[in-house]
């Protein structure tokens, strides 16, 4: 069942509004701009596609289109945060962090600026783009810098608070954001924190045999298995870990001891990603069986959303089978 606690969408499984991730960015921004007149955006020449235009039009003295040069729109940043401002950076996610990943590294990361740089059409799901456009190595690049927070949001509501909650931290932080409408998982209630992770879907009675640790725009298909499965007898925990750094540790161990067997999904390369700060956590704290679900050390291609995360193993049927799998081996 959902967790009572949180406060999710009561309409989930029967007819969830959808709304883009990247959505709840535009509208985070505009409410966190509001708030203090030190947020500043900037953007390389995709300012509607990032939602970014809903600040630019309401604070035009604050906005810089950099144009299509993502290594100045990071530096540019780091100076204006030196100076005391907040900087936004958006653009998609294959070109900051993917082009100008150095400059990220040493004018923000190694500086400890407070930049927060949004990458938006992040996955496979960006779809007909193909393979380069579609950023499936970010989590990795961003999660290796010191002092970097990394946030995956999984869904628009969830990306709003994630957004204005950044604007409030003194130090560098990556958004992870999707291009496809996403079904609304939270609501205004839900409780967010920064580094915290969430059991969205827990048994009605007793222990779970398996845990799930998702993360972004996967985290309603993990929620729809846990929720077939249960009826055929198989408890499961689903874990939304929408922040990858700084990692909740101490929640991912209770899930892991209480389960003996996890399952991570991400639509990302495995390597690097989620999946693998979750099993740096388990080696330390409760080594257990894990089966990783996400793009199998590929390139993407040209398809459709639903086509692609179905030909790269990350739909609903490839999620059941890694419980079945992954229960064998406890």
């Amino acid at each position: 069942m959902l967790n009572p606690k949180l406060k999710l969408n009561p309409k989930l499984f029967s007819e969830p509004e959808q709304v883009p991730i990247r959505k709840g960015f535009g509208q985070g921004l505009l409410a966190a701009g509001e708030a203090d007149p030190q947020v500043v955006g900037l953007c390389a020449d995709l300012t509607e596609s990032t939602q970014m235009n809903l600040f630019a039009e309401k604070f035009p003295e604050r906005f810089i289109e950099v144009g299509v040069a993502e290594q100045n729109l990071v530096t540019v940043a780091s100076g204006m945060a030196a100076m005391g401002k907040i900087p936004f950076v958006s653009s998609y996610a294959m070109f900051s962090p993917g082009r100008n990943w150095e400059q990220i590294r040493t004018t923000i990361a190694y500086n400890d600026r407070p930049v927060k740089i949004v990458g938006s059409h992040g996955g496979i799901s960006v779809g007909p783009d193909g393979g380069t456009h579609q950023a499936l190595e970010d989590l990795a690049l961003m999660r290796v810098l010191p002092n970097m927070d990394v946030i995956s949001p999984c869904d628009a509501i969830e990306a709003k608070k994630a957004t204005m909650t950044i604007a409030k931290t003194n130090k560098p932080s990556y958004l992870r954001l999707l291009r496809e409408k996403t079904p609304i998982i939270t609501t205004e209630e839900t409780p967010y924190e920064i580094g915290k992770a969430e059991i969205y879907w827990l048994p009605e009675v007793g222990l779970a045999e398996v845990g799930i640790i998702a993360t972004g725009g996967l985290l309603y298909r993990a929620l729809l298995v846990a929720k077939e499965l249960e009826q055929e007898g198989i408890k499961i925990k689903v874990m939304n870990l929408s922040t990858i750094k700084p990692i909740d540790s101490e929640t991912i161990v209770a899930l892991a001891k209480e389960t003996g067997a996890i399952i991570t999904v991400e639509e990302h390369q495995v390597m690097g990603g989620m999946g693998s700060a979750v099993a740096e956590v388990l080696a330390q704290g409760s080594p257990v069986p894990v089966e990783f679900i996400g793009i199998q050390d590929k390139f993407g291609q040209s398809g459709t959303p639903e086509e692609l995360i179905e030909h790269y193993g990350m739909g609903k049927d490839a999620i059941k089978e890694a419980v079945k799998k992954v229960m064998k081996r406890k």
